[in-house]
Formats: structure tokens, sequence, C-alpha cells
């Protein structure tokens, strides 16, 4: 089998059990692996360490399978996929739609793939995950029972592993468009068309918990998406929902998810803008609410973009500071894996005291309990969010 030979003391995060080996890491490579092969890799005194798969384009030169010396095959796979398939069984009782493999903290990095109802949504980001894509397809059904499969991965991080995008029925006869449920709520998604695999499903637990929190209040929902903060803002007896985003396709959808569960149309303000500019137009017109959610798509996807996305949170959070209320509620998330939620939170604190806002946070939230984060994996907590209160 082909092999990675590490540099002296380049071997401590891999004896911590992180999965990641970097290029600048590696000594010498043996044999002439190709692209998502398995390898071993040795210390460099020749002792095995672990197995992983090769991707010869990426800075992260090799992601860990299995730190034992066990054959890399379709057994492997299917015991690691049966465990997190079995894990999912317990905590899908409020849902129809969530995730079932999340990648590194499942032990099968690169791979993603969440459940809509009879429809599993499969994305590949990693050369590791596409070398066993065919394997994993025929896994998947036969340890769910679901035969049809759409693939999502069309992400920008496959160009970094030399990877092509692709979209596209993988097995059976998925629907492009479908309808879940959470909580007792209907949503139409777009498994072919729509962000990620169709739906935020990250965010379900959030979604729940803020709703009821927007009882008898006037909500604004920013980066709304197809509104599924709005819907269960609206659902649990908010005043009025004004939910802003870019895409005017994904208001259309967020429409038809009020009409789909029976809300009037007269609680729902759908507005097509620039989050930012319709921040400051209030702000001038003098118009402010009692609750704000701010969930932006990612401003840092590595820690090179931090800078610049830390000013983006900051000016957005400190309009939002702005428009409430006294006693409103801020509800402001982070998907950026290159800001920590230390980081995240001193942003929050300084839009505020920048504001002239006394606030205190009385929740803290992160993505669900399908979306776990393996203590050896940090980078897996991506989703950071403060719930905050104006005192």
């Amino acid at each position: 089998m082909p092999s990675l030979t590490l540099k002296a003391k380049r071997e401590k995060s891999l004896l911590r059990r992180h999965p990641w080996i970097f290029s600048g890491a590696i000594a010498h490579i043996d044999g002439n692996p190709e692209s998502g092969e398995t390898v071993d890799i040795l210390d460099s005194k020749g002792n095995f360490l672990a197995k992983a798969a090769y991707s010869p384009q990426s800075n992260i030169r090799a992601r860990t399978w299995t730190w034992l010396a066990e054959a890399v095959d379709a057994d492997f796979l299917r015991r690691k996929l049966d465990t997190a398939i079995n894990r999912r069984r317990k905590s899908d009782t409020h849902t129809n739609a969530y995730r079932l493999i999340h990648a590194e903290s499942d032990g099968v990095p690169g791979l993603i793939v969440d459940r809509y109802g009879d429809v599993l949504v499969l994305q590949i980001l990693t050369a590791g995950a596409e070398y066993w894509k065919e394997t994993l397809a025929d896994l998947l059904i036969e340890l769910t029972g679901i035969k049809d499969i759409y693939e999502r991965s069309d992400a920008d991080v496959r160009a970094l592993e030399g990877l092509e995008p692709y979209s596209g029925i993988l097995r059976g006869t998925p629907p492009k468009k479908l309808i879940i449920q959470e909580y007792g709520l209907k949503f139409n998604v777009d498994i072919a068309q729509g962000h990620k695999t169709g739906f935020y499903l990250d965010q379900s637990e959030s979604r729940n918990l803020v709703g009821k929190l927007a009882k008898g209040r006037d909500v604004l929902n920013c980066f709304c998406y197809t509104g599924g903060f709005s819907i269960h803002a609206a659902e649990n007896g908010a005043n009025s929902v004004t939910s802003i985003d870019s895409s005017g396709n994904a208001l259309m959808l967020g429409a038809k998810n009020a009409q789909l569960n029976d809300q009037p149309a007269e609680i729902h303000e759908w507005i097509e803008g620039d989050v930012f500019k319709e921040l400051r137009t209030f702000r001038d017109s003098r118009r402010n609410f009692d609750m704000i959610i701010l969930d932006p798509p990612k401003f840092a996807p590595t820690k090179y973009q931090v800078e610049k996305a830390a000013r983006g949170y900051k000016d957005i959070n400190l309009l939002a500071f702005k428009l409430l209320r006294p006693g409103g509620i801020l509800v402001t998330f982070s998907c950026s894996g290159g800001v920590d939620a230390y980081l995240f939170q001193k942003i929050v604190a300084g839009a505020a005291l920048d504001a002239g806002a006394d606030a205190q946070i009385i929740k803290e939230l992160r993505q669900g309990s399908d979306h776990p984060i393996a203590l050896n994996f940090p980078e897996g907590a991506y989703l950071k969010g403060l719930i905050c209160r104006i005192t």
C-alpha cells in the first residue's frame, strides 16, 4: 500500500486524533497513490499512525479514515454509515428532514448526507469520498431502504480537491422539489437549486426556539432564504414578520411556505434586496422592531478572510442594535469557519457598544444535534449563534 511519511515531530495532531494531514507535514510519499486512494500514514521513524484518503491537489493532503491497521473497504464504510444512521434514529421525532452523515464528525471525511423524507441528498466534498462515491451510494440504499438519491456536489471547496462540480440524480428517480415537515410546519424544498442541499437543516432546533420568542413581536428576518425563521415566528404569534433576501426565487418560495401553512398574507412582508442597504434604509426612516434575526452566509470560509468578515459582522449587528426597541431581541449567527465563538461574541459586543445599546446574552446557539461536533475535530463547530436582549 502507498504511504506518506511525516517529518520529524509532525505527528502530534494525529496522536490527538485530529483527522487532517497537511502537505507541509509530509517528508515523502512512497508509491504512486491516485486521488482518493487509501494510504498508510507513518511517522518519521516508519511507525504506523493511521490510514487516510490521499488528495494530491489539496493543502490538506490526506484525511484520516482510521487510526487502526484495518482495511478501508466496503465493510469498513458500512460500519461507519450504520453507526451514524442509528444515532439519528433517536433524534428525528420533530422532523422528517435531518442530517444522516456529518463528514469528519461521523468519521467519514468529506461526506454529507441529508434526509428529506424518502429522498437522500448526498454531497461529496473531498477526493477520498469521491473515490468511494458509488460504494457509498449503494450502502446508503442498503442501510436506509431509501432508493432515491440526489447529488449536490457543487460546493466551491471541491475545486481545492481538484474535483469538478456536479449536481444531478445519483440513484432512483428523486423529485427535484418536495415538502418536508418540521415541528408541525411544512416547507417547500428545492433540492436541485436550493442552498446547500436544499434547506438549512442545521438551524432546525434554533428555528423552533426563536419562533417561541416571537409571540407578540414585530420581527425582522435578514438573509431569510425561504423563510424558515419567518414561518416559525408567524406560527408562534408574531404581530408582523418582515423578511429580506437578495434572491427573488427564495422569497417566492418563502411566500409559498407561508401559504402552505395557512398563514395570513398580511402578517408577512417579503423584501428583495441587499440586507446592508435595507437596514440602513430602516435606520434612516426610523423604522424599528422587537426582534431581529441575522443569519448571513459565510463571510469568512477560511482564517484568511477573518478581518474582512469581522467588519461585515460588525456592520450588520451594529445596524440591528440600532433598529431594536427597548427590550428587543437580537438573534445573530455566524457560520464562518474562520470566526470562532469567542471572536464572534467579541464582534457582537463591539457592535452593541458602538450602537449605545446595553445588552445581555440570554442564550448561545449551535448547529442542531444531527450535526454533531467530534471533540477531536473542533472545526466541526462552524455555526455560532447568540440571542441577545436589550436591557
